[in-house]
């Protein structure tokens, strides 16, 4: 699969197309299964409390991962991401009710690199209001 985007057509500044994922304890449960991680953090609110968190968190793989979608869906092509790289700043707290959390990601073009063809891509990754992720690059490689 070839990217859709060309790096000719991409100009710092670029900006991608904002996608809000909604996340509900039974994603997190779905996750959990398919990653192994069933720390209890992640699907026991009095164990999560009594460790200090606000509530059941998400998993930061799982946050990071919604994050870069993003950019892979933008590209067409997840094989043209050649780097990816997050601090976590927050946790994305998941209440046990039927709205759950959204993890909300925008990104834009920082730089280019015209001799490997690749660009830089900036996101900000939010929830409830609050930056969950920080430093959170993706370079990737366009035709």
């Amino acid at each position: 699969m070839a990217a859709r985007i060309s790096y000719d057509d991409v100009e710092v500044g670029t900006e991608l197309p904002t996608v809000a994922f909604p996340v509900t304890r039974a994603t997190l449960v779905r996750y959990a299964g398919a990653s192994g991680d069933f720390n209890p953090i992640h699907w026991n609110e009095k164990f999560a409390k009594e460790v200090g968190l606000p509530d059941v968190i998400a998993h930061g793989m799982f946050t990071m991962a919604e994050a870069v979608r993003v950019v892979t869906d933008w590209t067409g092509d997840p094989g043209a991401l050649v780097e990816y790289g997050v601090r976590f700043t927050k946790p994305v707290v998941v209440p046990n009710d039927d709205e759950g959390a959204v993890i909300e990601v925008g990104g834009k073009v920082a730089a280019k690199d015209g001799e490997a063809r690749t660009v830089r891509v900036d996101l900000l990754v939010k929830s409830a209001g609050q930056k969950v992720l920080g430093m959170s690059r993706a370079v990737v490689r366009l035709a």
